[in-house]
């Protein structure tokens, strides 16, 4: 019989004073403290699950509100981001972590264009623990060559990851690509949207909030095996109007059209310094990403919540959001043969000019 002491298992109080830790490492740059503090709580009887699930990934979400709110900057987001992936790494390597195989094989990766990679990374490591094999392929994975390892694995479902909502056409094109080679899809990410909004559109298999439910579902049963003659045109029918592919195929010319005009709407921009007008140049580029995504998805809100999130985001920086109603309507101006872009178009001025921001009232 035993006389050593049982390992102490942390309460929900330790695992939040490990995240304020690990918070104040990644935020002064000590790669060092964070991983001593994820590797603390290991040998202290923490479930690795936890340690990944409920300390280093609120701490990366917060790291992405702090940068959000303007508090922290684009360079310390990345590297509170590298050293959160090195604290995966370590919790990774760790000997409790070790598990062997028992159940089918899940390929984890980011959609082609998508440079998060830290949400699939979460996802990749809980699965092992879970007892799955995985291959993970990290960030921006080309579709092409995602298939060419379904052709050459027997890969029981994929599980695809994006956070920014301008890759889903690329996510409809692997979907529907990994379903061609008879592989089901579970997919994951704030780009498909509330409640999965978009994966369900989109025709994938499955949809998770998180990690732990993508891991959850996945247990549960086998996802569905997918029809191998469904096209990415069964999804969305309103493509065939065009408007999508001719937004798309024209953005330069759209952006270099609406900034040579937006100094006459909108005469403050007289006055921007070089960096100024790139920076209002860039969040046209944006802009105009993301219209051709809400036309891809026929959704609005799409555009909406990303011009009032753009506004908010601006102001957080000092900078006035009074140019985007102008900016929106050279827009309309120059798609008004379209009429659903138009539309979104229209319903994002409105959702902007009576938001209580210091954007209302600017198109007056």
């Amino acid at each position: 019989m035993s006389t050593s002491t049982p390992p102490h298992i942390p309460h929900a109080r330790d695992v939040q004073r490990a995240a304020d830790q690990l918070w104040h490492a990644v935020t002064g740059g000590d790669e060092y403290a964070a991983t001593e503090v994820v590797l603390r709580i290991l040998d202290e009887g923490a479930a690795p699950e936890s340690v990944l699930l409920d300390v280093i990934a609120p701490v990366q979400g917060r790291v992405g509100e702090e940068w959000a709110a303007n508090r922290i900057s684009v360079a310390q987001e990345h590297a509170a981001t590298a050293i959160n992936e090195r604290a995966v790494a370590a919790v990774s390597v760790h000997p409790v972590v070790r598990t062997t195989a028992t159940r089918g094989r899940i390929a984890v990766a980011c959609v082609d264009g998508e440079w998060h990679a830290l949400p699939a990374r979460l996802l990749a490591e809980v699965l092992k623990l879970r007892g799955w094999q995985v291959d993970y392929f990290g960030a921006q994975v080309p579709t092409a060559h995602l298939i060419a390892h379904l052709h050459n694995a027997r890969t029981d479902a994929v599980a695809l990851s994006s956070s920014i909502a301008t890759r889903l056409p690329t996510a409809h094109a692997a979907i529907t690509a990994c379903q061609a080679v008879g592989v089901p899809v579970l997919v994951g990410g704030a780009a498909f949207g509330p409640g999965g909004r978009y994966a369900v559109l989109l025709g994938a298999d499955a949809w998770a909030a998180n990690a732990r439910a993508a891991a959850d579902r996945l247990a549960q049963s086998p996802l569905p095996r997918p029809q191998p003659d469904h096209q990415q045109f069964d999804d969305l029918p309103h493509l065939a109007d065009q408007e999508y592919t001719l937004v798309t195929r024209n953005s330069v010319t759209l952006v270099r059209t609406v900034f040579s005009a937006l100094e006459d709407a909108f005469p403050t921009m007289r006055s921007y310094s070089s960096d100024q007008r790139e920076r209002t140049a860039e969040d046209l580029a944006h802009m105009v990403e993301f219209l051709a995504t809400a036309l891809y998805l026929d959704d609005e809100e799409l555009f909406t919540g990303f011009l009032t999130w753009t506004a908010q985001i601006l102001e957080a920086r000092d900078v006035s959001a009074r140019s985007l109603p102008p900016a929106l309507k050279l827009l309309a101006r120059e798609l008004q043969d379209f009429p659903r872009a138009v539309r979104i178009l229209k319903a994002a001025t409105c959702a902007l000019t009576t938001a209580p921001s210091t954007v209302a009232g600017t198109t007056a």
